[in-house]
């Protein structure tokens, strides 16, 4: 069990599912967490209350705002990027500025804020982004939006890692197949699908995810850099 007692760590998207889990995977374990929100402000004032963590109003979309977020928060410890929008569709009718702000949120984001935390992350640090399977497999129709968003997240901890990686930061990249939230819910209408591709024909508890999450940001894992961490429950096998 990794500690994080007096380690200043920032949750990019931690209101709801998969974040929210993060929050008190870390903030249970001594981190000093902050985590951002954009519209769930009942449930980010919650959270916050329950785990003694700093709620933060941000737009992820809004690229001046993560900058500044991430800025005022270092020197950072642990930086998780968990933030993201999903637009499955018709490529021919979905929206144009809807998909160009999920490619906001899902892509520049991570990009923009992993930079800014870098620049005054202690050595040892440690950058994680929640990316996807779909980076690797997407097999229905209708998910290409979303699959380029999180192909994008591979290439950007491939690189980042090495350019950090004189300072022993790390940059890796979790990448969840269905996990059971609000955008993905287990008894959703896309589970029957989703589960049929699966060799463990169920939905990831977030919690899960964020144990993964503690052992990617702990002492462990000292040597695990530019790495896609999938946790899918056999999909993209």
């Amino acid at each position: 069990m990794a500690g994080f007692s007096d380690k200043n760590i920032l949750v990019l998207g931690g209101s709801r599912g998969i974040g929210a889990a993060i929050v008190r995977r870390f903030a249970g374990d001594g981190g000093k967490v902050a985590f951002t929100y954009a519209g769930s402000e009942d449930a980010a004032r919650a959270l916050a209350a329950e785990t003694g963590s700093e709620a933060l109003k941000v737009d992820s979309a809004d690229r001046d705002a993560v900058i500044a977020a991430v800025a005022a928060r270092g020197p950072l410890d642990v930086l998780v990027v968990n933030a993201g929008v999903a637009m499955i569709g018709d490529p021919l009718t979905l929206d144009p500025d809807a998909v160009d702000r999920m490619i906001d949120i899902n892509v520049r984001s991570p990009y923009h804020a992993a930079v800014e935390a870098a620049r005054t992350m202690r050595d040892g640090g440690r950058i994680i982004v929640i990316g996807s399977v779909n980076g690797d497999r997407v097999p229905f129709a209708g998910g290409a939006a979303y699959g380029l968003t999180k192909s994008a997240v591979q290439g950007l901890v491939r690189g980042l890692a090495r350019d950090f990686g004189d300072r022993g930061i790390t940059v890796n990249a979790i990448q969840p197949g269905p996990v059971d939230s609000d955008m993905n819910p287990a008894d959703g209408p896309m589970a029957g699908l989703m589960h049929s591709f699966m060799a463990i024909k169920r939905h990831a508890h977030a919690d899960e995810i964020a144990e993964y999450a503690a052992y990617i940001a702990g002492p462990h894992a000292a040597m695990i850099t530019g790495s896609l961490q999938t946790i899918d429950g056999g999909f993209g096998a």
